[in-house]
């Protein structure tokens, strides 16, 4: 595992963030992963406190990338390989309740997964099966410290939590049909990004939490003129300025904890004995890809 960077938190921008102000920059590396590269150069940037940080930017810069094309398993496993142990993963998201207006933010603990299948969405298969444990997707822990840090910055923005997000397939918006099913299921935001970033993270064994930022109602409220592409702009530019402000906030409690070993729940070590194939009919190809993002498991 290469830990020559000294980097254990990654940051992902979504639609909106696409860099970071009043950092400075200390290298970009493009990792060639045996997933193949990353949606953009990884930017290791270093904050005041002299604590280095990975950011990414989920749709490349210039968001050239669809949601179905962003290529989550080169991004996850190149963060990993630099030897990342938490992610804060930014994402614009639609609200499907009243309660959550446009550019409150939302730390999410459960998703539905409306995607189609398209999205390579394991590491596994091709001769190695294993099964991660996802009944939580996003990672308590971190979303606790983004939640005290919000309340002690009098933050720009409410921030809820203890929602489920629905992730859909896109990049077309939902039907109202559509919105409506995923209110009477119980969902509370919407976006396209959630997974499988999520699912992949897990089997990295990173730590996940993804920050969501509301940019609009979806189109079940009949009263509201359905979303456009300018409402979401303007809303994100607003977004993007609290995000920040959020970010600076968390990134030395949260680097802390880290360094110091005592995030919880910890996942380190939970996919070593997830493995369900047999030694002599594991692949060995597989086996040799794996090594780059759990070394000595398989």
């Amino acid at each position: 595992m290469s830990n020559t960077h000294d980097v254990k938190i990654a940051v992902i921008g979504g639609s909106g963030l696409y860099h970071l102000d009043n950092l400075e920059i200390v290298e970009e590396v493009n990792p060639e992963t045996p997933w193949g590269f990353p949606s953009d150069k990884i930017i290791i940037a270093k904050m005041p406190s002299g604590t280095k940080i990975a950011f990414l930017a989920r749709h490349g810069r210039g968001h050239y990338l669809t949601p179905t094309e962003v290529p989550q398993r080169a991004n996850m496993a190149a963060l990993k390989h630099l030897g990342v142990e938490a992610i804060l993963a930014f994402s614009a998201v639609g609200s499907l309740r009243e309660e959550i207006p446009p550019c409150d933010f939302v730390l999410p603990d459960q998703v539905i997964d409306r995607t189609r299948g398209s999205r390579p969405s394991t590491y596994f298969g091709e001769g190695l099966v294993a099964h991660a444990m996802f009944a939580d997707p996003f990672h308590e822990g971190i979303a606790d410290i983004v939640h005290k840090q919000a309340h002690v910055l009098e933050f720009g923005a409410k921030i809820h939590r203890k929602k489920t997000a629905i992730c859909m397939e896109g990049p077309a918006f939902s039907t109202r049909a559509e919105s409506h099913m995923y209110r009477s299921w119980g969902a509370d935001i919407i976006n396209m990004s959630a997974l499988p970033e999520a699912k992949l993270a897990r089997e990295c064994e990173m730590a996940y939490q993804m920050v969501c930022m509301s940019t609009d109602y979806d189109c079940w409220r009949e009263e509201e003129e359905a979303v456009t592409v300018e409402t979401v702009m303007q809303n994100m530019v607003n977004n993007s300025t609290n995000a920040k402000t959020l970010l600076m906030a968390v990134l030395p409690e949260l680097d802390q904890v880290v360094r110091s070993q005592t995030l919880k729940p910890d996942l380190k070590g939970s996919m070593k004995f997830s493995g369900m194939t047999a030694q002599e009919k594991r692949n060995p190809e597989t086996v040799k890809k794996l090594e780059y993002i759990l070394p000595g498991y398989y």
